[in-house]
């Protein structure tokens, strides 16, 4: 029997309303944001990020799951990197909450991101 593989730990810096815009992943059900990473990810595979808000000192932890990945050479030279579904958990809904609050105004724009 193999043990399960622990998490992934990455941590995720957002210095600017047009960082987050461009990682934030508004179209999953509990939100998401995308990683730059050259490491290998698979589907489902389980991350636990640090997140940091701009000017918000604190690391925020949030637990999810690998659903996109842009691998190198991909299309339009798009970043390469994972995009990570948060959990249904507390702590991902008061993260999403501040970057919905940063966000305001901004979800609907029809400005590229990181994803779609």
């Amino acid at each position: 029997m193999t043990k399960p593989s622990r998490p992934a730990v990455v941590s995720l810096n957002i210095n600017s309303k047009s960082a987050l815009y461009a990682a934030y992943m508004p179209f999953l059900k509990n939100g998401g944001m995308f990683v730059p990473t050259t490491k290998a990810y698979q589907l489902g595979d389980e991350v636990f990020m640090l997140l940091q808000l701009m000017d918000d000192p604190a690391k925020h932890p949030v637990a999810g799951q690998v659903v996109w990945i842009t691998p190198q050479g991909a299309q339009g030279n798009r970043t390469i990197g994972i995009g990570v579904h948060f959990n249904e958990d507390d702590t991902a809904k008061v993260v999403r909450g501040s970057i919905e609050k940063i966000l305001a105004g901004h979800l609907g724009s029809s400005r590229p991101t990181h994803t779609l």
